[in-house]
């Protein structure tokens, strides 16, 4: 019941504020407000199209940058020749705000779809391939001895040792990596989209719907809430065997 006290605190401040006239309704809109204009959405099924298309770039999107971060993560962490061709590259690249790379990828994919989900996986992009990294350098060296007497190959090394041994550390990156994905995606959906949550914060700002905004805001907490439980239940399920302080 902990976990409830601050969303309902938050939740009576919001409802007293507006209540009471503390701030006018063109500055905050009222619960019952926000809970109207979702009613309204819902039944002109704008919510689900909107709320499927981002869900949609962020899965497509986080996928991709899985895929890349598990490769060049790999690659970088398992020679030191490879880190150093790789890493300094992308730890640059990890510093450029999200945002710089708005008007280079409209220059390069115009305002379509593919444009939306390279920007959500670039942001998803760094957390996993740093985890990785980190991870691999973690490994019992005894580990890698023993895989080298038995003489395995190196795609056998990455496959069957070091991607396992740093299962913990992937998922965690994972983790952060979706919830990353999930912010970039409000600056994907500025690029011109016609669908999903951003564009509708973007139209709720433009008419200056405070209801249509909070709305937006709140589907985004829902939304990245949700998939943030998934990925904590995956993790718990496929590192169940890991001996922590809180297992």
């Amino acid at each position: 019941m902990v976990r409830f006290v601050l969303p309902v605190a938050l939740v009576a401040l919001w409802f007293a504020s507006t209540a009471a006239g503390w701030v006018k309704p063109y500055q905050l809109a009222s619960p019952g407000a926000v809970a109207s204009e979702l009613g309204t959405l819902f039944a002109s099924g704008q919510l689900q199209s909107d709320v499927w298309a981002s869900v949609e770039r962020v899965a497509i999107g986080f996928a991709c940058a899985f895929v890349l971060a598990l490769v060049l993560g790999s690659l970088a962490g398992s020679t030191r020749a490879a880190r150093l061709a790789i890493d300094p590259t992308l730890q640059a690249i990890r510093a450029v705000p999200s945002l710089a790379w708005v008007p280079l990828i409209l220059i390069w994919l115009g305002i379509g779809e593919p444009a939306k989900i390279v920007l959500v996986a670039i942001g998803a992009f760094f957390p996993i391939y740093v985890s990785i990294v980190s991870g691999i350098e973690g490994i019992d060296r005894k580990l890698l001895e023993v895989a080298r007497v038995l003489d395995t190959g190196r795609l056998k090394l990455i496959a069957q040792v070091m991607v396992p041994a740093t299962l913990p550390q992937l998922l965690i990156g994972a983790r952060l990596g979706l919830t990353q994905a999930w912010l970039f995606l409000v600056a994907a959906e500025l690029l011109a989209a016609s669908r999903g949550l951003g564009f509708l914060l973007t139209d709720g700002q433009q008419l200056s719907r405070t209801d249509e905004v909070l709305v937006a805001i709140l589907l985004f907490a829902l939304c990245g809430k949700l998939t943030d439980m998934g990925m904590y239940a995956l993790e718990r399920r496929l590192t169940g065997w890991a001996d922590t302080a809180t297992a």
